[in-house]
């Protein structure tokens, strides 16, 4: 969920059917098939998410075609990073094939094993969030991670994730508040707090590690046995932030006491650039609550302009994690501030949630 491009990232498993016509595909998607031996492949359309990017399992050709004609740029960055996370030892799938003109794609297909699916058929939660963090250590710890040209997260762009909050958040939970002059009054408490992490390109952030766009590829080895999905968005920024999308996710409680061990396993094998454990531990706090923030503003976005309401299931959880960052982060100004222009903010928030059932997964259009 990058809200600079809301409307095209959402919460989603790109590994799961669904009935879905195939007739919106592009005329060029039969030739570019048949270029590259699949003319009479069987498709079968997966699961979206909030963006206009689509797959189709080719199952006789353990391939998928991606078809994305919309965001270009997006397209490009996905080619390009899975080439490069692949030849720094990392499993991203491997590129058979693309057009760029049209948008379509012929990858890799990692099969069903997603890390949801894996925790809901009872596999080990703690084996695999263990298989991921060293997967992160792995990419922070590799001198080429950086070697790509990819944007870098800098201040202007954390700040700008955050007006989904303002423009939607904000006027749900108080209608009559002063949009204008609350904008600019977050931004400038945000501007303050975020100075140690914006601009900081010290690693390859995937931007969505968590557990929709993960898989278990048990047949490899180390950590290439932890497969890497929707990555296009990645930037260069601080380490610890796809540390937070792992362990502090929207769609889903880990076991008591996990997250804390997780953190002190990625911190125990950290490179020296984030710093001692007590400065890792005070930007995960601080790029979980920006990220909760965003989180909190871009699901009523979606429940409100495109229909989505099943986003606001797991509204309730984001919000409890926004308020333990907020604490956890020292950001009693940005606290404060809620509490006075958005009285009640958490509980009328988690109110919306009601009557929609938490599954402990993603929801699915």
């Amino acid at each position: 969920m990058h809200d600079s491009r809301d409307g095209k990232k959402g919460l989603y498993d790109p590994m799961t059917t669904m009935d879905h016509s195939l007739a919106a595909l592009p005329p060029a998607a039969s030739s570019f098939l048949a270029q590259h031996g699949h003319a009479q492949a069987r498709l079968e359309p997966l699961a979206g998410d909030a963006s206009p990017r689509r797959y189709f399992r080719l199952p006789e050709a353990g391939l998928l075609l991606m078809e994305d004609r919309q965001d270009p740029i997006a397209f490009t960055a996905y080619l390009r990073l899975s080439y490069h996370l692949s030849t720094l030892g990392l499993s991203a799938p491997i590129i058979h094939g693309a057009a760029p003109a049209h948008g379509l794609a012929l990858v890799e297909d990692f099969g069903h094993r997603t890390y949801t699916a894996c925790l809901g058929a009872g596999e080990d939660e703690h084996a695999l969030y263990a298989l991921a963090v060293d997967a992160l250590l792995y990419l922070h710890h590799h001198n080429g991670a950086t070697q790509v040209s990819q944007p870098v997260y800098e201040m202007a762009t954390l700040l700008d994730e955050l007006d989904v909050f303002c423009d939607w958040y904000a006027p749900e939970v108080n209608p009559a508040i002063d949009h204008t002059v609350f904008a600019r009054q977050f931004r400038t408490l945000w501007a303050k707090a975020l100075t140690p992490v914006a601009g900081k390109a010290e690693a390859l952030v995937l931007r969505d590690f968590h557990v929709d766009n993960l898989m278990l590829l048990p047949q490899r080895q180390g950590v290439a046995r932890c497969g890497l999905l929707d990555f296009q968005d990645a930037v260069l920024g601080p380490c610890e932030y796809d540390l937070v999308s792992l362990l502090q996710d929207a769609r889903r409680d880990l076991a008591p006491g996990l997250e804390q061990q997780m953190l002190e396993r990625y911190i125990s094998g950290a490179p020296k650039r984030p710093g001692d454990a007590t400065a890792i531990r005070r930007r995960y706090a601080l790029l979980g609550a920006q990220r909760h923030t965003r989180i909190a503003g871009t699901f009523l976005r979606l429940s409100r302009r495109e229909g989505k309401t099943h986003y606001l299931t797991y509204l309730p959880r984001v919000l409890v994690q926004l308020e333990n960052s907020l604490a956890s982060a020292g950001l009693t100004d940005i606290r404060d501030l809620l509490n006075t222009q958005l009285p009640g903010w958490q509980a009328k928030g988690a109110a919306l949630g009601d009557g929609y059932h938490d599954t402990q997964g993603a929801p699915h259009d």
